[in-house]
């Protein structure tokens, strides 16, 4: 039944100084080294001390969990050999973005062109999940309804506090950073793929975009590949959260499908009201209240967490990801990347203690 929805998973890392613990430009000398080992598997990004990368298209959770494995060590390595370290964090605790340097390419010698400091300033790290779907017409579907579930996810997955050298107060400052571009957020309800491909074409024709693919909300049908797109998450510190998180995201998807089979819709909720959890998200993580839209009140935000791992029960086991999901409640208990960076923060008041944290965390179980 769920054969469709398979897996795919993109994580941005940070190259750093393993003295200074800066961030440092690798001068794409990891993604030359890397391509001779997982060849189309890792890109530039458009800060040079930035790595991206992919996974295969993945069958399962456990296939996907083995793919991020091998690219965390295989980036590991070349990155030490060449003498750079490798971490995972939404944001760094203390580099400037103002020092950092812009990868050589046309596309994003383009983009500083168009949106300046706005995208200078964009050194953030991210996580993206693909689901894949049958059609696009079922992308579209499951892309409406799923919206509503994007800030209990993004809640876990919040682990980015600090931002140049600041304790910024939200537990996702990267999101901040990145609303300064246009075309993000929350995307709006589309009623038909139809309606959504007008959209994207009436951009492209009044040069908006020359593509789909700068259309950079935390969740699209992809413009090329039968998938849902999930890009609201900061990348994780270890491969457990990104691994659990990619999970969820499948395991939603499919519930979604399954009510849609039996005849079923989940309801629709406005994209103002939706953005109002994913403010509290950024801002709290998981230890502030989320809206319940259906009963219109606040609910604590774990408890919420519970009520979704109850909605997606049912599912699970035939996605085999159970024991996957289970592991949800070790972020409950012990807290997202925020709150264990920010742990480290209190006990030691050094931020490149955090950045040694990170660090250290980056091939936790890989």
């Amino acid at each position: 039944m769920f054969r469709a929805f398979t897996l795919g998973i993109e994580e941005e890392y940070m190259v750093m100084d393993p003295t200074t613990r800066e961030l440092r430009s690798h001068e794409q000398r990891i993604v030359e080294q890397a391509h001779k080992v997982i060849r189309d598997q890792v890109k530039a990004e458009f800060h040079q001390a930035v790595v991206e990368v992919g996974t295969q298209i993945c069958a399962n959770i456990q296939e996907a969990r083995e793919d991020v494995a091998l690219l965390r060590r295989t980036i590991t390595q070349i990155a030490g050999d060449l003498g750079f370290s490798i971490g995972a964090s939404g944001t760094h605790p203390f580099s400037k973005w103002e020092k950092q340097m812009i990868t050589d390419h046309p596309r994003y010698f383009e983009i500083v062109n168009e949106m300046q400091d706005a995208a200078r300033s964009n050194l953030i790290f991210g996580l993206h999940v693909h689901v894949g779907m049958e059609n696009r017409e079922m992308a579209l579907h499951i892309a409406n309804s799923v919206r509503y579930f994007l800030p209990h996810i993004f809640a876990l997955s919040t682990n980015s506090p600090f931002w140049e050298g600041r304790n910024t107060g939200f537990k996702s400052f990267r999101t901040k950073v990145f609303d300064k571009f246009p075309r993000t957020g929350i995307p709006d309800y589309f009623a038909s793929i139809e309606e959504y491909d007008n959209y994207i074409k009436l951009l492209v024709k009044t040069n908006c975009i020359d593509n789909a693919k700068k259309v950079w909300w935390d969740l699209r049908v992809h413009p090329f590949f039968n998938t849902v797109e999930f890009r609201i998450c900061d990348v994780p510190l270890t491969i457990d959260d990104t691994i659990t998180l990619a999970a969820l995201f499948q395991a939603v998807c499919a519930k979604i499908y399954k009510l849609r089979m039996q005849n079923l819709n989940f309801i629709i909720y406005n994209r103002a009201l939706v953005n109002e959890n994913k403010w509290r998200a950024s801002r709290y993580g998981i230890d502030g209240n989320l809206i319940d839209f259906g009963k219109e009140m606040e609910i604590n935000t774990r408890a919420l967490i519970y009520e979704l791992l109850d909605f997606i029960d049912d599912v699970v086991d035939d996605l085999g990801s159970r024991d996957v999901i289970k592991a949800t409640t070790d972020i409950l208990s012990n807290g997202t990347g925020a709150d264990r960076q920010l742990k480290v923060y209190e006990e030691t008041q050094d931020l490149v203690a955090v950045t040694d944290y990170i660090h250290g965390q980056f091939l936790k179980n890989c």
